[in-house]
């Protein structure tokens, strides 16, 4: 159960909420530590560490050597509570992981060959994804960074469905995350939409004609001054 993620934590004795409010001013995540039979453990992380690593697709779905007071311990990241309006992370859940106990995750996926689909490359369709990512169930030692899913042989119009992804060894379906008989669509490509721009509508010949003459008409009128008005400066 190998790592790519190493996180530095510090313990934490005092709680309440004014207490975390001072610890995000000081640049610090408020964070707990549960499973594998122990107790809850209450630690603190450095804010700039943990938002580099929350960058990074593969942490979320990662094991995580996390160096606590109490000694390293692998984990998996569970939840994260981040400010509505802010790049803030607000709270950490971290579950401790076993050897021999299956994990439920979910796992993000990466289409691969949409460039060389015969529906995109010579039709010029576009690859729709309906589904980003799979619950998953296994061991730890079979957690997969990302599952690949091949749509370079998708034609205009053609989908590839759950049933249709080559799951990794050691990995299975979550069952209950899916209905069983089901098969749902996982990316389609279909053709791009065309916006269709309104045509001006121009009049004919005849009512152009009419229009100059009428406005040619209103014109004189305004020269013409009224009969009063010649009869005043005559008198």
């Amino acid at each position: 159960m190998s790592s790519n993620y190493v996180l530095n934590a510090q313990s934490r004795d005092v709680f309440g909420t004014g207490v975390s409010r001072r610890q995000r001013r000081d640049g610090h995540v408020p964070a707990v530590v549960y499973g594998a039979g122990k107790d809850n453990e209450t630690v603190t992380l450095n804010h700039y560490q943990v938002m580099h690593s929350l960058e990074k697709e593969a942490f979320h779905s990662a094991i995580i050597d996390l160096i606590t007071d109490a000694g390293p311990q692998q984990v998996i990241l569970r939840e994260v509570q981040m400010h509505p309006h802010r790049p803030l992370v607000l709270h950490l859940d971290f579950q401790r992981i076993k050897a021999t106990e299956k994990l439920h995750m979910k796992i993000p996926l990466h289409f691969e060959g949409a460039d060389t689909a015969p529906g995109v490359k010579v039709d010029g369709g576009i690859l729709a994804h309906t589904m980003t990512e799979l619950d998953i169930t296994c061991l730890p030692k079979d957690l997969p960074e990302y599952i690949a899913v091949d749509v370079s042989a998708l034609g205009m119009n053609e989908s590839l469905h759950l049933s249709d992804i080559q799951l990794p060894e050691g990995v299975e379906l979550t069952v209950t995350a899916y209905h069983e008989g089901e098969d749902p669509t996982v990316a389609t490509v279909t053709a791009p939409k065309v916006v269709e721009e309104e045509e001006e509508v121009l009049p004919e010949e005849g009512e152009e004609a009419e229009v100059a003459e009428g406005a040619e008409g209103v014109e004189g009128a305004e020269e013409t001054p009224p009969a009063d008005a010649e009869e005043e400066k005559s008198e």
